[in-house]
């Protein structure tokens, strides 16, 4: 005898093989983690001080990471003096925002933690891509 719901006012009792109960509660589970998407979270790091060459290969790295479905967490660090020169990093954030805005959308707006001024980008069409590769 298997208990199928406890919590109801009367409980409701079934007979049963109590392993192919087991067995189809987990079969249930699983078919449930399959069809959830994991959205994992990428970082990717700056200086103000980010050559052109560096920025547009970090650029497309971001670009792909929103294409597959992740989070990407862009971080600039600021290192000793470069502190008195926050300006640059903030010019540097708006062109990434500027440039990504087909990509992805901004989940948290930049915000400047200590020394490190970071914003997090989601990828725009996450459910349009799903629906079309099913």
């Amino acid at each position: 005898m298997v208990e199928i719901v406890p919590d109801a006012s009367i409980p409701i009792c079934r007979i049963l093989d109590f392993k192919r109960f087991l067995f189809e509660q987990k079969k249930k589970e699983k078919e449930i983690k399959k069809k959830q998407r994991v959205m994992q979270t990428k970082e990717i790091r700056f200086t103000p001080e980010t050559s052109e060459h560096d920025y547009m290969f970090k650029k497309e790295h971001i670009e792909n990471f929103l294409k597959e479905g992740h989070r990407v967490k862009v971080t600039i660090f600021y290192k000793g003096r470069e502190m008195l020169y926050k300006e640059r990093g903030y010019t540097l954030m708006e062109r990434l925002i500027k440039e990504l805005s087909g990509s992805g959308r901004i989940d948290r707006a930049p915000k400047f933690e200590g020394q490190r001024l970071s914003v997090t980008f989601i990828p725009i069409n996450v459910k349009g891509e799903k629906n079309g590769k099913s």
